[in-house]
């Protein structure tokens, strides 16, 4: 095995954490930070290495994958106190995963390229359990040579790599553009599948018409299947959905472009967050259709 197949981890949640078990499938060497231990233990149980802080972590790597959730966090642990940053070395690849704003994921790309980092954006999609198949979607940007340089890795990770530009952020950009999409499906099918109860009609047979039918849409599909058997526990909590769609809404705006169905699904998963479920599954939303009067 060599030192260019060990790949560091920093936040193994649900995303984070299908990426390591992929990889470790695969018999890739992999080490892995999360502030949640009960994230790390199961990996290491599996073979990862455990690693105290993102420095160490990327001490003992040659690549590196930024799984977090928001800015803030991807600042702390790329340049806090002991931040990826107290030990990056030239050459070394950095991926960044979470859904950002362009802007920042272009700062935190020139901030890493200054260090003589090689950055890739390349926000996912598909949930864990693509994530851990390897099945999932990466939208990546990155220059060509970084691209082909780490294609055996992004190839490891997903059968649907897509190459959106050399330009970093536009990973980004094409992420929120992605989930404002899924926001709106995932609203849309919710709001319907809700009236077609209140119209009398067996849910579960409805959605088999929507699955095979012009309404046919993958996020609606999964989320509502598990919604109509009362199954909330988070694959991607709605607090996620919110910020994705809401970033997009926001960056629509500063373009002079208004997203109106965008703006209307943002708002609903505020609602969802409002009304205290912040925590649970983004199929959720079905709830605002289901116990409203």
């Amino acid at each position: 095995m060599s030192a260019r197949q060990t790949v560091g981890i920093i936040g193994v949640g649900n995303m984070g954490g299908g990426m390591a078990r992929r990889l470790l499938g695969l018999r890739w060497t992999v080490h892995v930070r999360d502030v949640d231990a009960s994230k790390t233990t199961p990996l290491q149980a599996l073979g990862a290495t455990v690693q105290d802080s993102p420095a160490a972590l990327t001490a003992a790597v040659d690549r590196l994958i930024v799984c977090v959730i928001d800015t803030p966090q991807v600042e702390s642990v790329l340049f806090g106190p002991q931040g990826v940053s107290q030990s990056l070395r030239p050459g070394q690849t950095v991926m960044l995963c979470p859904t950002l704003s362009p802007e920042d994921v272009e700062s935190f790309g020139q901030r890493l390229a200054a260090l003589g980092a090689h950055v890739i954006d390349a926000p996912m999609s598909g949930g864990p359990q693509r994530a851990a198949e390897g099945t999932m979607s990466l939208m990546v940007a990155a220059s060509a040579a970084v691209f082909h340089a780490n294609q055996d890795w992004l190839d490891a990770l997903s059968g649907l790599v897509f190459h959106v530009s050399e330009r970093v952020g536009d990973g980004a950009r094409t992420k929120l553009a992605n989930n404002l999409l899924a926001g709106i499906n995932l609203v849309g099918a919710a709001q319907v599948l809700a009236m077609a109860q209140r119209m009398g009609l067996d849910p579960s047979k409805t959605l088999d018409v929507m699955e095979r039918s012009s309404g046919q849409s993958w996020i609606s599909a999964d989320r509502l299947r598990r919604a109509l058997v009362n199954d909330y526990a988070p694959r991607a909590h709605v607090t996620l959905l919110e910020k994705d769609t809401r970033l997009a809404v926001e960056a629509g705006d500063a373009l002079g472009f208004t997203p109106e169905l965008g703006r209307l699904a943002a708002a609903v998963f505020a609602q969802a967050h409002a009304a205290g479920l912040a925590n649970e599954d983004d199929a959720s939303v079905f709830k605002l259709y289901t116990l409203s009067p």
